[in-house]
């Protein structure tokens, strides 16, 4: 769902639902703001056709129909994550010789308000939607993949590549670890992610 007034009420709620204080009020705004936009849900209609007795759990229901994210600005604790798991990654771009900082940043032009992996200049594609911060485990998978990405746009070859068959790695999501793992000659894995040793 776009929209910056679409956003910000929704956020109010989110807040607010929360922190367990949602008032009538706020909720109101929101589905306000959603009929001027158009949005109409099974939970927006619920709100505005009755007098729900259980607020929360239709706040619950029109944030679900309505897709909302909480945008980083909400949600703080994600972007850290993704800084923690960005560092991670870093350490595995120094110990195999790539030089340039790794940089997590928002820019002006993405109208989701997407983290992108940066360096040299350079962005990752699709970018990570701040609930992507959520779960470290997935976070650390995800912020790997996109720096592998924009680094090898960047160095023109692949990176980083297993020491035995010199391939390309992939990321591998493995429960609760994440690791790089070479597909030739039968799949192993080579290093957890951050744990890749010296060149």
């Amino acid at each position: 769902m776009t929209g910056d007034a679409i956003t910000e009420a929704s956020s109010r709620v989110y807040e607010q639902l929360r922190g367990g204080d949602l008032d009538y009020a706020t909720l109101l705004d929101l589905v306000i703001v959603l009929d001027d936009h158009g949005v109409s849900t099974p939970a927006t209609r619920e709100f505005l056709e009755s007098d729900p007795a259980d607020l929360s759990r239709v706040a619950q229901a029109v944030l679900r129909e309505t897709s909302f994210e909480p945008p980083f600005a909400v949600e703080p604790g994600w972007w850290r994550t993704l800084e923690e798991a960005l560092a991670v990654v870093e350490r595995d771009a120094r110990a195999t010789g790539v030089t340039g900082t790794l940089r997590l940043n928002v820019p002006d032009w993405d109208p989701h308000g997407y983290a992108r992996v940066e360096f040299r200049g350079a962005y990752q594609g699709n970018g990570m939607a701040p609930s992507t911060g959520s779960d470290p485990v997935g976070a650390l998978a995800d912020v790997a993949d996109a720096a592998q990405e924009v680094i090898v746009e960047m160095i023109w070859r692949a990176w980083p590549v297993c020491p035995e068959h010199d391939r390309g790695l992939w990321v591998a999501h493995l429960d609760d670890t994440v690791a790089w793992r070479c597909t030739y000659g039968g799949a192993h894995l080579v290093a957890a992610v951050g744990e890749l040793p010296s060149v």
